[in-house]
């Protein structure tokens, strides 16, 4: 999974979205989005981790889908691009609807809780405007999702609820640690 890059977890998302049609397949963009880099993401790196194995495209999918929500939210999506910022909240809601009933569906609890966290974190970033903090938590949340957790990452994420400036750094660095290891722990 490793050799998978931003943009191919950004055409399976397309994919998908066209196959589920309704509102959300009308509001997609025309040609090849704009950003995706030709390196991995959030979505590819939760779904080159341990807990993934064997079920790795369902889990680049399933955090595309709710990393794009998050961009419908806060004004920066890649494929779907309503002109009515209302209808892009409630698009937002679908997609982290789809994508964590992808997650139910796989049956893992402890993935659910870290994106839980991630989505109510990353709000909390927003409100602060602060995007590398939103960005530093989309990386420990990924690095959570296909690592596990950790003890210097749930201080982490103590450390963004209380708004103290080091957080970006120690989330960077609870990220770094958990991709590391080589099992899988929670």
């Amino acid at each position: 999974m490793s050799t998978r890059t931003e943009s191919d977890g950004v055409a399976a998302l397309l994919a998908a979205l066209r196959a589920e049609g309704g509102t959300i397949a009308e509001v997609l963009i025309e040609g090849e989005p704009a950003g995706p880099r030709d390196a991995p993401g959030a979505a590819q790196v939760a779904a080159g981790g341990p807990r993934a194995r064997g079920r790795e495209a369902e889990y680049e999918l399933l955090v595309e889908m709710i990393l794009e929500g998050s961009r419908l939210h806060y004004g920066h999506p890649r494929v779907v691009c309503p002109d009515d910022p209302d209808l892009a909240l409630l698009l937002g809601d679908q997609l982290y609807a789809l994508g964590l009933s992808r997650l139910a569906a796989l049956g893992d609890v402890d993935a659910t809780a870290e994106l839980a966290d991630v989505i109510s974190l990353v709000a909390q970033a927003h409100i602060a405007c602060d995007p590398e903090l939103a960005d530093a938590i989309w990386d420990a949340g990924a690095a959570a999702i296909g690592w596990g957790t950790s003890d210097q990452l749930e201080l982490a994420k103590a450390l963004v609820r209380a708004e103290d400036p080091r957080a970006g750094a120690a989330l960077r660095l609870a990220a770094d640690r958990l991709r590391s290891r080589t099992c899988t722990s929670s």
